[in-house]
């Protein structure tokens, strides 16, 4: 499972270098949302070629698919067209510390009622506490 953690926290170190990259593109375009579709036409592309290695099965299971789990389209690019245009006027460092916290808030939820079939862990006190505490942490980082 090391590697699983390797990986989240080298995608959690991109997406504040993500976001900074991404505002600076905007402010050189003079066009936030065009750089935020930019971001977003690259991801597609970089992802599609990636999913080639997966074969065509997956592929025909797109119509069987859940219909409602394509919404997440919407919120990656809600995500990726925000930051773009709130992190230059909010400072990355702001943009990514709200993010944080509903990534906290979601992530919590999700977990309690395992939604979208993931792993149900209830929300304990102690895993509240450190929900609480982690919260906490990054409110530090902000005033510091």
């Amino acid at each position: 499972m090391p590697i699983y953690a390797i990986t989240m926290l080298a995608a959690g170190i991109g997406i504040p270098v993500l976001a900074a990259m991404n505002a600076a593109l905007g402010r050189s375009l003079g066009a936030p949302m065009l750089a935020g579709v930019v971001l977003i036409a690259v991801g597609l592309l970089t992802a599609s070629l990636v999913a080639i290695t997966q074969g065509p099965s997956a592929l025909v299971k797109l119509t069987t698919a859940p219909k409602h789990l394509f919404f997440a389209g919407v919120l990656l690019a809600f995500y990726v067209l925000s930051i773009t245009a709130i992190a230059p006027k909010f400072g990355v460092g702001n943009a990514i510390f709200f993010v944080l916290i509903g990534q906290l808030i979601s992530a919590a939820a999700i977990d309690h009622f395992g939604l979208f079939g993931a792993q149900q862990i209830p929300l304990s006190w102690t895993r509240l506490s450190g929900l609480i505490l982690m919260a906490a942490g990054v409110l530090l980082t902000q005033k510091a």
